[in-house]
């Protein structure tokens, strides 16, 4: 279905309020695609800086690598680039409960379910996040540098990912071109964490072809540390969700109350320690560093709450990178057959 046919028809479905958004969204969308120029051009452009073009370059192996590495047809995704007036190309809103940690669903007639809502302009974002403060929701709000519009739009590079190191944009690029050939309906986190695992899995073997063992190594070792600091900070939300079905806040008053203190008392000193112990110092412990809420807290477990039940499967079932992804294609093609499973991750994991 032509896209333009498909936004009108879900206009058409959508309530008021909904109406807005994605009309609000959908002319930002087809702005930014109007900007797009052909990579090819994009390259023979004088005015375009050299660091900028070689990372164009780059984006165009990458997405080479990716297809030939899953054995699958090149799509015309990042085949333009488009040149972006901010650093940010988009604007998340993910709110939340204040006496629990969960990411409010806003679903959309065809489109189905999201636990943020993502806005072009700043201002459109603190609106409704405003909005939904004093519906006594919590709000976070973040910038995007890159997403993946699911085949709705023919996505473009964008020059947010100029700001990237080599090792962290075949880990963006990997990311998302993964949701091109494997995604799942209103499932966004087991999505989300599916992306970021094989994304990650893949860095290893891109490196090791590219002749990049000793960056990968150096990457790698960061990577690790990373990695413990995400499991730690899962593990700690997880406490402090028990802690919200313990207390049971009354009202957003209490519930800051209970975090304040969590924050000061087990978080913070946890993470601390734990950086001590891997030897990163305060400022470069990015936990501590990050503003964190019931909402922010949502947001990161949408990316990392299933990785290790994601690593543990594989493990159990001994299957190398392409294996484990047949794997889960089949379960996923099964799981359509069952009706009575509501979830995948739910089929998948039993």
């Amino acid at each position: 279905m032509d896209f333009l046919k498909f936004v009108l028809l879900t206009l058409l479905v959508s309530g008021c309020a909904k109406f807005d958004y994605l009309y609000e969204q959908s002319l930002g969308q087809i702005s930014l695609q109007s900007k797009a120029r052909d990579n090819q051009e994009m390259l023979k452009n004088v005015r375009i800086p050299k660091d900028q073009k070689e990372k164009i370059k780059k984006i165009q192996s990458l997405k080479k690598y990716f297809y030939q590495y899953w054995g699958k047809k090149e799509t015309a995704i990042y085949s333009q680039t488009t040149m972006l007036q901010n650093k940010a190309v988009t604007y998340l809103v993910v709110a939340s409960p204040f006496q629990e940690i969960k990411a409010e669903e806003t679903c959309f007639p065809l489109m189905g379910c999201f636990p943020y809502l993502g806005f072009f302009n700043l201002a459109s974002a603190k609106e409704f996040a405003k909005k939904k403060e004093a519906e006594s929701f919590v709000t976070w709000v973040r910038p995007v540098y890159a997403y993946s519009t699911l085949g709705y739009f023919t996505d473009t590079i964008l020059s947010s990912f100029f700001h990237y190191n080599d090792y962290e944009l075949a880990e963006l690029i990997f990311h998302e071109l993964f949701h091109t050939i494997f995604f799942i309906n209103n499932q966004v986190e087991l999505n989300e964490n599916l992306a970021n695992y094989f994304s990650k899995e893949m860095l290893e073997e891109y490196f090791k072809n590219t002749n990049q063992l000793d960056y990968l190594r150096i990457q790698q070792k960061e990577e690790l540390e990373d990695k413990a600091l995400r499991k730690a900070v899962v593990s700690l939300t997880t406490e402090l969700q028990e802690h919200y079905k313990k207390l049971l806040p009354a009202n957003k008053e209490d519930s800051i109350a209970i975090l304040d203190e969590f924050l000061e008392k087990r978080f913070k000193p946890e993470i601390l320690k734990k950086c001590q112990e891997i030897n990163i110092p305060p400022k470069n412990c990015f936990p501590i560093q990050r503003q964190w809420n019931n909402a922010s807290f949502a947001a990161f477990l949408t990316y990392e709450k299933k990785s290790d039940d994601l690593e543990g499967l594989r493990q159990k079932l001994g299957l190398d990178l392409r294996g484990y992804y047949k794997f889960i294609s089949d379960k996923y093609n099964d799981y359509k057959e069952q009706s009575e499973v509501p979830e995948f991750s739910t089929y998948l994991f039993k």
